[in-house]
């Protein structure tokens, strides 16, 4: 039995946005354009996070930044264009964005995917009409009245919303300051005389169960290399099954796989990527990953019939976006002297104070946690294929229609558990 829980991703935006841009249409440029976006994001934050877990939604991230384009003009908005590649004022790419954001299923059918977006807004700021309404339509957001000046009641605010909005699970706070003003942010927004006006909050949530299921008693002990070349013993799931499989090639010449696990309904679907050399490092794969790589992969999977290994992993991560997004390209939102946020409301000197985006991910058999570890003798497996991920590997959770990247990742040490 298998089953991913996706939990609370979300993004947490201080004051801000709106938007227009060069405009893309058809769907399959939009997906080019997510893959871009996502391939991006996730090479600018292996630069900082070296050797460690990492998980981030590529979907959650720009969403957040299209609203912010709603509001955004003249420089501002220019630098969130080049940076999605898309005007989420075009018609066909708000069709895109409604289509790769919606439901994909319900509980019932075992796959479940949703993005909410909530507007805290300062008490006696007035928003433009025109972005309210547009906002509301594209993010499925709600409009909450805030007191940044009484952070604690706003963080509860928060966590209430989360809580209603997720898993249960409470949201977090992200890098060294609190949310809701203090830390950094409320002192440079003392510092240029300014007040925490608005915060953005996005939130993903992804709960599926595999189109075949692992089978918790086909779980065993097995080493899994780590990338000092020691190893370490974990849970890992087996299944003999039929997949999607391919090999490829980097540019470089260094061969990798990729497997493809549906899930029910085959809406979503998890790629995971492994250097076929047990002797290359991952981060030779993910140095070299481009959109027009992941394009490939599509047409070169063939059905296979093979042994899959695939450990257990829970993971969490959390970023300041507000240190990230500058390096690609994204700088004017985050400068009260620059940011041009005049199309979201009439009030001078807005401007993103902070941005924070978390991602958890979990994947067992069943997609609820653990109660114990089996061990099991070696199974006896077939003379089929063997995909084996006990090493470091890459992974891709996507949207099969769209091509929308929902979460990436990398698995580098599967006991490393989220807190």
């Amino acid at each position: 039995m298998c089953r991913l829980s996706m939990t609370s991703l979300f993004v947490y935006f201080w004051l801000v946005e709106r938007g227009q841009c060069d405009a893309f249409s058809l769907q399959d440029t939009m997906g080019e354009l997510h893959t871009e976006f996502a391939v991006n994001l996730y090479q600018t934050l292996t630069e900082t996070e070296n050797n460690s877990n990492l998980i981030v939604s590529p979907a959650s991230v720009s969403l957040s930044l299209g609203l912010l384009q709603l509001g955004a003009r003249g420089n501002t908005l220019a630098q969130l264009v080049a940076a999605l590649g898309y005007d989420i004022n075009d018609i066909q790419v708000q069709d895109f964005l409604l289509q790769s954001q919606g439901d994909v299923g319900n509980s019932s059918h075992g796959v479940r995917l949703r993005q909410a977006c909530v507007l805290f807004v300062q008490s006696g700021v007035q928003l433009l009409p025109v972005f309210t309404q547009h906002a509301a339509a594209l993010g499925n957001s709600s409009l909450v009245r805030a007191n940044f000046s009484q952070p604690n009641h706003s963080r509860s605010q928060l966590q209430q919303w989360g809580r209603n909005h997720s898993t249960g699970e409470p949201l977090q706070s992200g890098g060294s300051g609190e949310l809701f003003g203090s830390g950094e942010a409320q002192e440079e927004a003392l510092w240029w005389g300014q007040r925490l006006q608005m915060a953005l909050v996005n939130t993903v949530n992804f709960r599926g169960v595999w189109q075949k299921q692992f089978l918790f008693t086909d779980t065993q002990n097995l080493p899994f290399t780590l990338s000092d070349g020691s190893t370490i013993k974990v849970p890992m799931m087996h299944q003999a099954t039929e997949v999607n499989f391919g090999q490829f090639r980097t540019l470089s010449d260094q061969r990798y796989t990729v497997l493809e696990l549906p899930y029910l309904g085959r809406s979503l679907s998890l790629l995971v990527a492994l250097p076929s050399d047990r002797k290359t490092p991952l981060s030779s794969l993910e140095s070299q990953l481009t959109p027009s790589a992941v394009a490939t992969w599509d047409t070169g999977l063939r059905r296979t019939k093979m042994d899959v290994f695939l450990p257990r992993f829970k993971m969490q991560n959390r970023f300041n976006l507000r240190l990230i997004l500058p390096s690609m390209g994204v700088s004017d939102a985050f400068n009260p002297m620059a940011a041009d946020f005049t199309g979201l409301s009439a009030e001078e000197g807005l401007y993103v104070s902070d941005a924070f985006h978390e991602a958890r991910i979990e994947v067992t058999e069943d997609g609820t946690k653990a109660a114990a570890v089996t061990s099991m003798v070696l199974l006896k497996r077939s003379r089929a294929p063997v995909f084996k991920a006990d090493r470091p590997f890459f992974f891709l959770l996507r949207q099969v229609s769209t091509g929308s990247v929902l979460f990436m990742g990398r698995v580098v040490n599967p006991a490393d558990q989220a807190p």
